[in-house]
């Protein structure tokens, strides 16, 4: 599935997800009672379990319920499957993805679900007390914060629950934690802009205007149907309006530059291919090739539209506006893989 509705499904309907969970239940109480009906019953069960995930993943009941469907069909593969998703939506940490390796799903697989969301809670809530319930909360913040950098948030559902999470830090008076982090969500999935939009406001408000100003244009580049920056600047001439104060001007070319260029090296780092592997070349005219133009077509080829779409947007901002055609191809992989 792709394009709007695609992401529409990926933001968490509680209600629809409650609605579908209850319909699961329902059948699998039917199945229990009617032995003749009871792969029809749960074949219901399973596919409203499916739904009710598919329309809110951040609600541990959804994924406990059809883990129990799948243990009471005897299913280890689909339970398998169910927890390497789980995993997924959590990051990719290597540590919870090994645990998988040659253990008996429908032994322990239930108890591995549950081990996941003690550790985990997708509820940011429920994280944020957890973490206030350590012993020292500011070194449960460093772990986490560490831990961030080497997890994987190129699934829309992470870049979301990780997303939730870093909301209740800036909350609670973490903004530079907030802000360091939000970078490596936005490396790996650059077109959540909900979290550009969040991270400009915190730049405007603490009148850091430069920054402010990217985060706003990375936002209508992403949603030109949309004029966050263009509003801003309208805030920034009323705000200075009857003041002496030299009116503010746009980021130069370099500072533009220099903020996707450490955009593209935070992408670089869950880069599927080698920052300086080279294309052999052996046409004539393959050797005329802009080089930049060969690193976007390696890019795309092995699937990395994010440092894909930083190297473009960078190009476009020092004046080459034939990568513009390649940001809108990053951006047509973001929408597929939505």
């Amino acid at each position: 599935m792709s394009g709007d509705n695609a992401s529409l499904l990926q933001h968490p309907r509680r209600n629809l997800g409650n609605r579908y969970r209850s319909q699961a239940q329902k059948f699998a109480r039917l199945a229990a009672k009617d032995e003749l009906r009871f792969s029809e019953n749960m074949a219901w069960a399973e596919q409203n379990a499916r739904q009710a995930l598919l329309h809110d993943f951040t609600d541990e009941q959804n994924w406990r319920c059809l883990a129990d469907l799948k243990l009471i069909l005897g299913d280890s593969d689909g339970l398998a499957a169910l927890l390497e998703d789980l995993f997924v939506v959590l990051g990719r940490d290597a540590d919870q993805v090994d645990q998988l390796k040659g253990i008996d799903f429908l032994m322990v697989g239930v108890e591995l679900l549950e081990a996941a969301f003690l550790k985990d809670p997708l509820e940011p809530d429920v994280w944020w007390a957890l973490l206030e319930s350590m012993e020292s909360t500011d070194e449960a913040v460093n772990d986490f914060s560490e831990r961030c950098k080497r997890l994987d948030f190129s699934d829309q559902r992470a870049n979301i629950v990780y997303g939730r999470r870093l909301e209740r830090l800036r909350a609670n008076g973490r903004e530079e934690t907030f802000i360091e982090l939000s970078r490596h969500l936005l490396a790996h999935r650059p077109n959540n802009h909900e979290l550009w939009m969040e991270l400009g406001r915190l730049y405007e408000r603490r009148s850091e205007s430069d920054e402010a100003w990217l985060c706003y244009d990375h936002v209508q580049q992403l949603r030109p149907h949309t004029t966050p920056r263009d509003e801003y600047l309208a805030r920034l001439k009323e705000g200075m309006d009857g003041k002496s104060a030299s009116p503010w001007t746009r980021p130069t070319v370099e500072k533009r530059s220099e903020f996707l260029n450490q955009m593209q090296s935070l992408s670089q780092r869950i880069s599927v291919s080698s920052p300086l592997s080279e294309p052999v070349v052996n046409e004539p005219e393959e050797q005329q090739k802009d080089p930049d133009l060969v690193r976007l077509e390696v890019l795309m080829e092995a699937g990395d539209a994010s440092e894909a779409f930083f190297l473009a947007r960078r190009l476009v901002a020092n004046g080459e506006a034939w990568a513009e055609t390649w940001v809108e191809k990053a951006k047509a992989t973001f929408e597929a893989s939505s």
